[in-house]
């Protein structure tokens, strides 16, 4: 594969540094039934360090994409309807890792016993909270609370199926179709 059809090196560790973290973060959501009850709020500290991680991660990405254009597909890579389902799954992506961590940041801010209970990222840098959440009545609070996590909730589910199309058409291309197209965004 040519060199200028890879992207930076910078591009590619932030990517898979996010697809590993938010692969883990989609583990970590799926387990919370499954760990013993002590253990539950270090899960979910640990949910909400990683999903900060992403936000911040993806601040730094796009800013590096905007000084830095991606690379364009070789010629004949993808047909016409790839290419453009691809770039709607990209858009979907990303706002996705803006949405996800912020409703889910707005979420625990509205949380009843986040004043008795601070945030910090990995247990490490206190991180705060929302104030014009955590300043609300109790009432107003536990509907938005409840709000946001349903929200958080239904934009995950829309993240697991592009990120499942991502993946699977990544494969697909690389395996199937043979185009080589993992060289791209590999080390």
């Amino acid at each position: 594969m040519q060199m200028s059809s890879r992207y930076s090196r910078v591009a590619v560790v932030l990517h898979w540094l996010m697809a590993v973290l938010m692969l883990g973060n989609i583990l970590l959501a799926w387990s919370i039934d499954l760990v013993p009850e002590e253990r539950i709020r270090q899960v979910i500290d640990t949910h909400k360090s990683i999903g900060i991680t992403v936000l911040g991660l993806l601040v730094l990405r796009v800013l590096w994409r905007l000084g830095h254009k991606p690379p364009a597909w070789p010629e004949g890579f993808l047909t016409l309807w790839e290419g453009r389902v691809a770039h709607l799954v990209h858009i979907g992506l990303y706002a996705l890792l803006f949405a996800l961590p912020f409703s889910g940041w707005l979420h625990d801010s509205a949380w009843k016993a986040a004043d008795t209970h601070p945030m910090t990222l990995f247990g490490l840098v206190p991180w705060p909270r929302i104030s014009a959440i955590t300043s609300l009545e109790p009432v107003q609070k536990e509907a938005l609370h409840d709000l946001f996590g349903e929200a958080h909730e239904a934009l995950a589910t829309v993240f697991y199926v592009l990120f499942a199309l991502h993946l699977l058409g990544a494969l697909k291309h690389q395996f199937i179709d043979g185009r080589k197209g993992l060289q791209r965004m590999w080390f």
